[in-house]
């Protein structure tokens, strides 16, 4: 069993629970965040010096160079997300994975904090949710406003406007959609490369 988490406390209390091992997931992530909004080369080495099981780092990591931070901060492995949504495999809606594509940076921001942090892209209800936040609504308030499947809506039924749109901060790199296996080969070649590169330094 694997479990992800974005804090020293509840991986200490994943690791009593016996987990098999931890994914730390950093505030660059998409999808659903800690409230620490701690960076992934804060986290990584953090939870290493915290637990004994094996730690795989998650957030912001989309390339052979990223890949090779995180085992160099401690990591035994990585999870990959935002890099595979744009990828010809991926289910998610093709209006989706070309506004990834298109996306700039800052074109993401971490939002319902009072909920479940989550970093969405920026759209119509990005802006709702936002302005409701800083007229202060209630938690009951911003659950109206989210509603039912407003994810489903967006990533996978393709509304821009008024879906949830859930994409890491690396969204703004990646600018064209390949295969799944494309993106595999890109990435385990530039980690070749970048440590031959580092050990002839």
């Amino acid at each position: 069993m694997v479990h992800v988490i974005a804090n020293k406390k509840f991986a200490k209390k994943a690791e009593d629970a016996g987990v098999d091992a931890l994914v730390a997931e950093g505030f660059e992530a998409g999808g659903h965040n800690g409230k620490e909004e701690t960076t992934t080369i804060c986290l990584i080495p953090l939870i290493k010096d915290s637990i004994t099981c094996p730690l795989i780092a998650a957030g912001g990591i989309s390339s052979g160079k990223s890949m090779l931070a995180a085992f160099a901060l401690g990591a035994e492995g990585v999870q990959i997300g935002s890099r595979f949504v744009a990828s010809l495999e991926s289910s998610a809606h093709e209006n989706f994975k070309k506004r990834i594509v298109n996306l700039e940076e800052g074109g993401t921001q971490l939002s319902l904090k009072q909920l479940t942090p989550v970093r969405l892209v920026k759209n119509h209800f990005f802006n709702q949710i936002t302005e409701a936040e800083n007229n202060g609504a209630s938690i009951e308030e911003l659950k109206l406003i989210l509603g039912r499947a407003r994810a489903k809506k967006g990533m996978f039924e393709g509304d821009m406007d008024e879906g949830e749109l859930e994409i890491g901060q690396v969204a703004s790199s990646i600018n064209k959609i390949l295969s799944a296996a494309d993106i595999v080969n890109e990435i385990w070649t530039e980690f070749l490369e970048t440590k031959a590169r580092i050990a002839a330094l």
